[in-house]
């Protein structure tokens, strides 16, 4: 363990490539038999109470069952409640133990209400992979004593049994110094029990008792007696990128495109096409690109503009319906390029600093090879016809669901395949669709067997479901989720939102806040006014430590189809969307700021501490970011049509700071400030935030 914000990362090893050249082999048919399909988690880790009792450990998912989150360098908080019967002191330390199996002790802190023996320590992991941490109740013979010493010598009572009781525990503790190699801390020790003298005054012997070298060598060596440990829950601590990255989704198909008015026909964009694109990506500070499904796209039932039922003659078609004569989810759509082209793309991100995520829908179009060669894959309806996607009144025919439980054997394996295919063409992220209408225990089994062997693979759960599946998915692996930020607009949604996930979810469930969906045109931008997509950006990059922008968002795009509705108009998923990045106005420069200032700020990469301040106008939210020594107060407009006006009162203490005023830098414009507690600020649409560095703790 270490205390460093961001150490090396260990370079995990990868798959072997595929050649680029040669076309990726036709699915293999696996046995059953012949793949591992043990599908139970691992045991629970349940203990009853100890000699000293503890309980309610926390992060603990499912009792153990699943590993609580951590990303190498963040700080985590390990709690629990530690009690005992009576009235002597007691004590709680965290062991963290690394995947070599080295130990680190931690001890922990008592925290208000003391009434409710709420106790609290924040590790840091300094390494990928499997740790474990328990944490170990003890009885505290020297606070026991100290307590009683101070009650008791200025009464005059029991003196000398005190100064008895004392020295024997101060010359006990010289001798667990000497062992464990501090001659200094022995030292120290045995010079202080022999001044602990009855017939000196009791103020002196209380001196002498809590004097600063002393209770710190007690800390570190005192006795620890009775002690009581939990279980070893387990800790999966993954690169940072699980928790912290800025995303970028944008079509292929549409970077490059061009239409010819006289034979009224369309040239798709290219792999090639786009390296241009990943190079201004990459100078505006992102640095995972997202790509929709990049496969052959089926013809039947194919959606045309603005999701018609009946085509025009080009129409690329959705996407997600996957599958066609050329091939399934382990093809490329040959409008896009081949094999070299992909590989070319990738190599180009990877140049730029840019992970390439790729969309994994598992669902097929009607000519997908899967429904020919496996329609067993495939839930049959009474009437014999294979059942299409529908969420009723609404009716998808151009997808097949895929019915887990009709074939584990084959469908399980077969997905592992393809997931492996792309990660030897170095993809090592993916965004997953819909994972909420496929089985949760399918994921975990998949989560399980990519971990064993690339565990640097990250996965993005797309589920805009109920909570419960949502949570489910992260607790069984997913490193990210998307979350309701779209839907959350007001403060004190806001307020309670973030909360949420930086304390009741945050041992399984990672956020990343996207700010639009080629799905979502939120309700919030559909005025195309410019601050509420601006302060839309700002909240986004600062309350989370992942966040996403959908290509046209930084054009204000937000015309939706219909009134009332969250689809875009002339939606992207339907038709080539080819734009002018570089058009005014535009978010281009904002966009970047963000991104740069989230690099400067560890703060502003992690999720759990962060604490929101009053500001009396319900048009003002401030909050504020930290860790270690890095601060980040946020102050913003929830108003993009009038100046907003307010009194800000900042919480110096959890800041760091110690004095009456504080030094603060805007990461906008450089400008500096000293601020007392209560503050005046005031935001318009042209500048509605403000992000704040704090200089001086």
């Amino acid at each position: 363990m270490s205390a460093t914000a961001n150490p090396s990362r260990k370079r995990q090893q990868r798959t072997p490539a595929v050649p680029a050249a040669t076309k990726p082999p036709a699915p293999a048919v696996v046995p059953a038999a012949a793949v591992d399909l043990d599908l139970s988690p691992a045991p629970t880790m349940a203990r009853g109470f100890g000699r000293i009792p503890v309980s309610e450990v926390s992060p603990v998912v499912e009792g153990g069952a699943y590993p609580a989150k951590a990303v190498v360098g963040e700080l985590v908080p390990i709690r629990a409640t530690v009690f005992r019967e009576g009235h002597d002191a007691v004590n709680a330390s965290v062991i963290l133990t690394d995947p070599a199996g080295g130990e680190t002790r931690v001890d922990m802190v008592p925290l208000e209400p003391r009434g409710l023996d709420p106790w609290e320590a924040w590790v840091r992991p300094d390494a990928e992979g499997a740790w474990t941490f328990r944490v170990e109740g003890w009885s505290d013979p020297w606070a026991t004593w100290l307590h009683n010493a101070e009650a008791k010598l200025p009464a005059g009572v029991d003196i000398d049994l005190v100064c008895l009781e004392g020295r024997d525990l101060l010359e006990r503790t010289a001798v667990l110094a000497e062992e464990a190699g501090d001659p200094v801390s022995a030292s120290i020790l045995k010079a202080t029990a022999m001044l602990l003298i009855p017939e000196r005054p009791a103020t002196d012997l209380i001196e002498v008792a809590t004097a600063h070298g002393i209770s710190h060598a007690m800390k570190r060596y005192g006795p620890r007696e009775l002690l009581s440990p939990t279980a070893d829950f387990p800790l999966q601590v993954d690169r940072a990128k699980a928790l912290c990255s800025s995303w970028y989704e944008f079509f292929p198909r549409s970077v490059g495109a061009s239409y010819d008015a006289t034979t009224k026909k369309w040239t798709s964009g290219t792999f090639d096409s786009c390296h241009e694109r990943l190079e201004q990506v990459a100078a505006m500070g992102f640095d995972v690109v997202y790509l929709p499904p990049i496969h052959p796209i089926g013809t039947a039932f194919r959606k045309g503009r603005n999701n018609t039922l009946i085509p025009a003659p080009g129409d690329p078609g959705s996407p997600w319906a996957i599958g066609s004569p050329e091939g399934g989810h382990d093809a490329i759509h040959p409008d896009l390029g081949d094999w070299d082209a992909f590989d070319r793309f990738v190599a180009k991100a990877n140049q730029l600093g840019l992970e390439i995520a790729l969309d994994f829908a598992l669902q097929a179009s009607p000519d997908h090879p899967w429904v020919a060669s496996h329609p067993e894959w495939f839930t049959t309806r009474l009437d014999g016809t294979i059942a299409y996607a529908e969420n009723p009144p609404k009716k998808y025919q151009d997808i097949y669901p895929i019915n887990f439980d009709n074939d584990p054997g084959g469908i399980y394996p077969e997905v592992l395949r393809i997931l492996r295919l792309w990660m030897s063409h170095g993809v090592r992220i993916f965004r997953v669709d819909n994972p909420h209408t496929k089985p949760v225990q399918f994921w975990a089994w998949i989560m399980r067997q990519v971990r064993e062997t690339d565990p640097d693979v990250l996965f993005l759960a797309e589920a805009f479901t109920k909570p419960a599946m949502m949570h489910a998915l992260g607790k069984v692996g997913f490193h990210q989720s998307y979350t309701y930020f779209t839907w959350r607009n007001t403060k004190w949604e806001l307020e309670e939102y973030l909360t949420e996930l930086s304390r009741d979810t945050d041992a399984f469930y990672r956020p990343n806040f996207f700010v639009n969906t080629p799905d979502i045109n939120p309700f919030a931008l559909q005025s195309g006014n410019p601050a509420a997509f601006a302060i839309r950006a700002v909240l986004a990059a600062t309350m989370s430590p992942s966040w996403g922008v959908y290509s046209g968002f930084e054009l204000f795009e937000h015309e939706p189809l219909k009134p009332g509705g969250e689809e875009y108009k002339n939606s992207e998923k339907y038709e080539y969307r080819p734009r002018d990045y570089s058009a005014e106005p535009n978010l281009n420069l904002l966009l970047s700021s963000l991104n740069e200032v989230r690099r400067r700020h560890p703060a502003l990469q992690q999720l759990r501490q962060v604490r929101f301040f009053e500001a009396p106008h319900d048009g003002v939210i401030a909050y504020a970011k930290r860790d270690g020594e890095d601060a980040v107060v946020v102050i913003c407009s929830l108003d993009p049509n009038q100046g907003v006006e307010s009194d800000v009162r900042l919480d110096l203490a959890w800041l760091g700071v110690d004095g009456p005023t504080i030094d603060l830098r805007d990461e906008f414009t450089g400008a500096t400030f000293t601020w007392a507690e209560r503050n005046f600020v005031r935001l318009n649409p042209a500048d509605p935030a403000m992000i704040l560095h704090v200089l001086r703790r």
